[in-house]
């Protein structure tokens, strides 16, 4: 599932791509899709008229603002958007066509059909699932230190599944949790109150740095990922710990072990990362 570098990608991407358009009408032919409103003709006819104002991000939430609408997606496994030409063939599996009056399309793709999309007037959304409940950003100014050890450390489970947890904070899902845990050398199954003061500012700092360098590089292609021009990131190259199983750590020359915390796979330095 993309995570925040990879969703703040496609947000830059389809910004660069759709702003400015207007939508003339709209195709839906995968209803499940869209979760608000429950009738499709809605969706479609509410949308037909509007000018995209700007596309924004939220946690792995992309925010397509319109004048007075938002429309709010999440691509889950292997949802990506696309801009064609009205003539170009349509992609299989292609499940949302938004038509442009400048004869362009803004398409939706996902094999895997597991992403949703939902519709609100403008400043519901925030106030409204699935972006409600949503946790502190982790690129924002309001995200330091402090506020990272005040959400968590009081918190008995391990710290892998707290930094996954969207409510706490958003964006960080199983790759750049591996990564920021072994730049800060901390081992995902230590529980916060085993954490120093000095630990919680390294891993705030690992997991800004972590995200901002995975931004910048355009996210990381683990599988199928690409941005709203069908590119690649590049993030994966530089990856210390997630993927890495049976290779020596950069820092020590260890080999890097994989195994279940959480339910979820995940990659250490067995030196590096002790259990205390």
């Amino acid at each position: 599932m993309p995570e925040l570098p990879e969703v703040e990608t496609v947000t830059r991407t389809l910004r660069e791509l759709v702003k400015g358009k207007t939508i003339h009408e709209v195709q839906v032919h995968l209803p499940r899709i869209i979760q608000r409103p429950a009738e499709i003709e809605q969706f479609c006819a509410a949308l037909a008229g509007h000018t995209i104002i700007d596309v924004l991000r939220r946690g792995k939430f992309i925010r397509i603002v319109l004048d007075g609408l938002v429309l709010v997606s999440h691509l889950r496994m292997e949802g990506r958007y696309g801009v064609f030409r009205q003539d170009e063939p349509v992609e299989k599996h292609t499940h949302v066509i938004f038509s442009f009056t400048d004869g362009t399309q803004l398409r939706y793709k996902d094999v895997r059909q597991f992403g949703t999309m939902h519709l609100f007037k403008e400043g519901e959304e925030l106030n409204e699932l699935p972006l409600k409940k949503l946790g502190v950003e982790p690129l924002s100014e309001q995200f330091t230190a402090e506020l990272l050890r005040s959400k968590l450390q009081k918190r008995s489970s391990k710290i892998k599944p707290l930094l996954l947890n969207q409510e706490l904070i958003v964006g960080l899902g199983n790759i750049y949790v591996d990564e920021a845990l072994h730049v800060a050398k901390i081992h995902p199954e230590r529980t916060p109150d085993s954490l120093s003061k000095q630990e919680w500012s390294k891993l705030h700092q690992a997991i800004v740095d972590t995200l901002t360098s995975a931004v910048e590089a355009g996210g990381s292609s683990i599988k199928s990922y690409v941005n709203g021009q069908g590119e690649m990131g590049m993030f994966q190259q530089q990856l210390l710990a997630y993927g890495r199983e049976n290779q020596p750590c950069s820092s020590c020359g260890t080999m890097i072990t994989k195994f279940v915390v959480g339910g979820r796979g995940t990659h250490i330095c067995p030196r590096c990362q002790k259990v205390k």
